[in-house]
Order: C-alpha cells, then structure tokens, then sequence
C-alpha cells in the first residue's frame, strides 16, 4: 500500500465531528518542541576524556533569538490543550476525579517509561566506557522538557475549576492570571528588584503557564469569539513589542547562559503577551487550517504525530544524543559536536536535523509502547510498577546532580 492509499485510509476513518484544525496546532507545537531543542541545543567536546558538555547556540548569536519567538509554541499548545480539555470533560460520563485520573496516567506513563529506561541504560553505558560527564549531559538533557508534563499535570487537575470560571465570565476569566504575573515581574524586576526574595518568580510558575490553558478552556465553551481574538492578537503584540523596546526585556524566549534574566523558567510577561498574540491568531485562522487539513495528505502526518505526541515529547532528545555520543568519540564534528561559534555551525546543524528526525522514529517504534501499552499495562504487577518508579526517581536524582 503507497502512501497515498494509507492517507486516504486514515482520512476516512477519522470521525466527521473531528476537530481538524485544533489537532493541526496541536501537531504544530508538539514539532515545535524538537525542532528549537535541536537547532538551539549545541554541544562541545572535552579534548582531554572526549565527554560532552551543553552549549547554546545564542551565547554568540544572540540574533538567533527571533527564532525563538517562532518556535517557542508552549502558549499554543496550553490553549489547544484547555480546548481539548473541555470536550473530554464534558463527553466523561463518570466523575472529575475518574476523568483526571486517566489524563494524568497518559500523562505519566511515558515519562516513567523513559526515565526508568535510562536510569538502566546509564551503568550500562558507563560500564561500556562513556565519560560520566557526557551521561549528566545526556541525563539533564532528556529530563530538560519533563517539567512541561509535570506542570501540565497540575493545570489538567484544576480543569473543572477552569471550567466554573469560563462559564462565568467567559475569556475574561485569564485577565487575573496575567495580573499576576505581572505584579509579580514588577517586584522582581522594578525599583524594588533588590529587596525581592529570589523565590519570588516562583510565583509566576502557575499563572504563567495557566494563562493560555483558561484560554482554550473559555474557548471550548465558545465563550472566546473572533472579537476577543483579535484583541488577544492585537494587544498581546503590542504588549510583546513594548516589553523588549521600553522595559527591555531578554529577547531570547529560552534561557542562554550567562544571562541574569530568562523568560521561560518560571515564565515573564513576554512568555504571556506572545502566548496571547498566538492564541488570537490560531483562533482567528481555525477556519483556514481545518479547510486545508481536509487534505489526507496532510491530514495523515497530523494524526500521526498526535498519536505520538507523549513519545516525541519524551525521546526526542534522545535522538539527538544518539548521534552525539558516538561521534564524541571521533572528535570535533561541524554542527554535531563542534562549539556552536561559527556560521559555518548553524549550516551543519540544520544539515543534521534529518538524522536526529529519523533516529526519532527509530525509537519511538520500540517507545511508543509506553504512550499505548494495550494489555501490557493491565498486567503489569504493583512490584513492576514500584520497580519503574524506583528506577525513575533514581535516574531524575542523577539528572538533577544530585547524586
């Protein structure tokens, strides 16, 4: 069967009532995630042992940042995430805590997966001879995109809560969250930075991340219209542009090192203003997107990474490490593991974004077992699962250094 018939078949089975544009953004931003890790995340070689150590590309280029504002979709993928939510919520004929009782399982059962499977592969491989130091580059690396989860894991269990306060007052019901956050910049970053706490931006953690999720929820509830996207558009630009022009915000959307201030961890307002100009524009181009997914063509790719969207999320750093390490041991390699310093490095790097995809998918096909176990899981023994959360918590203990 060619790959057209395969489209076609996966077209016409999916249910007229789906919702083709929302699983498209999805898609978007679940692609987003490995392409800015993989074009951003750059590596040097100790001469000495050959280990691996992590270097950002935006250390030297800081004109790179833009494509950080590009690739940086986490905003899109809460709102379509708050979207999808609702929909779950309301079609759940059991209880609130039936419902997030199975979207936390899907949600965790990958993440244990891949962490009780490198917390085995890590004496293996140093026991085959691989430098510790590369190991902890590899460990903080795959650990680096779990906090999402764990983050979204909280803001999937206040749902029914998201749910009570878009129904009241329909979008209106973020406005509180990006008060808050920024109140809470002010204090850290305004006359009275000095006399802040440093926990203080802790505080951003769940209202930044929560922003665009109510978002979603208040449009599940069609109470976010085309008038409020172009509001959320319009203003979350110009709020965007004011931040980095009058009050000089970082204009990297991820962390570079050597910088005092990020934006992402726990998220500024800049990381709000460009999640609402994203929201209003997904909303206001739902129409065009859903027409133009019509198409199996295109239609098949989006149904494809969606059903893999946990096994991305989790490997794809992974991939990028299996080409790494072994080509640590024959030195410097342009755009591999050569300093990201030169142009020259930017070139190479995109030459390898092939490699790393079809490493992806080599692994996710042995993976995704973790993201759709089927019968495995309902014999799996309560030894076998406490032995996977064991190994788990282990392997996070090493990532974090702190053993």
């Amino acid at each position: 069967m060619n790959l057209a018939a395969i489209a076609g078949k996966i077209d016409a089975r999916t249910p007229a009532h789906r919702d083709r544009a929302v699983d498209g953004l999805r898609a978007l931003a679940l692609l987003a995630v490995p392409t800015g890790h993989w074009l951003l995340g750059g590596f040097t070689v100790d001469a000495d042992v050959g280990s691996l150590h992590n270097a950002s590309p935006l250390s030297t280029f800081s004109g790179l940042s833009p494509l950080s504002w590009v690739l940086q979709m986490l905003g899109i993928f809460f709102l379509v995430g708050g979207y999808a939510a609702v929909l779950s919520y309301k079609r759940h004929a059991g209880t609130s805590a039936e419902w997030l009782k199975g979207r936390l399982v899907r949600l965790g059962r990958p993440v244990l997966g891949v962490t009780a499977v490198w917390a085995l592969m890590v004496p293996l491989l140093y026991g085959l001879g691989v430098p510790e130091a590369t190991l902890r580059t590899g460990a903080k690396l795959v650990v680096q995109p779990l906090w999402f989860v764990a983050v979204y894991a909280v803001i999937t269990a206040l749902t029914p809560l998201c749910v009570r306060a878009a129904r009241r007052t329909g979008a209106w019901s973020a406005a509180p969250l990006i008060g808050t956050v920024a109140a809470v910049d002010f204090l850290r970053y305004g006359p009275y930075a000095d006399a802040m706490p440093s926990w203080l931006s802790l505080l951003n953690l769940l209202p930044g991340w929560l922003f665009a999720y109510q978002l979603g929820v208040a449009w599940g509830e069609k109470r976010l219209g085309k008038r409020a996207a172009y509001v959320l558009l319009i203003g979350g630009t110009v709020l965007f542009a004011a931040l980095l022009l009058a009050f000089h915000y970082p204009a990297s959307m991820v962390g570079v090192p050597g910088q005092d201030r990020t934006n992402s961890h726990p998220p500024s307002l800049l990381v709000l203003a460009l999640a609402a100009a994203q929201s209003g524009a997904a909303i206001l181009l739902r129409d065009r997107i859903a027409k133009l997914l019509k198409r199996p063509a295109l239609w098949a790719p989006v149904v494809v990474i969606n059903l893999s969207a946990m096994t991305i999320l989790c490997w794809h750093q992974t991939a990028m490490l299996a080409a790494a390490v072994p080509a640590s041991y024959i030195g410097t390699i342009p755009g591999l593991t050569e300093a990201p310093v030169t142009l020259g490095w930017i070139a190479a790097r995109l030459a390898w974004l092939p490699l790393f995809a079809v490493l992806l998918v080599v692994i996710g096909k042995y993976t995704r077992v973790f993201e759709n176990p089927g019968r495995t899981a309902l014999g799996a023994t309560k030894a076998r699962r406490a032995a996977t959360g064991l190994l788990a918590a282990g392997f996070t203990v090493f990532a974090l250094g702190l053993a």
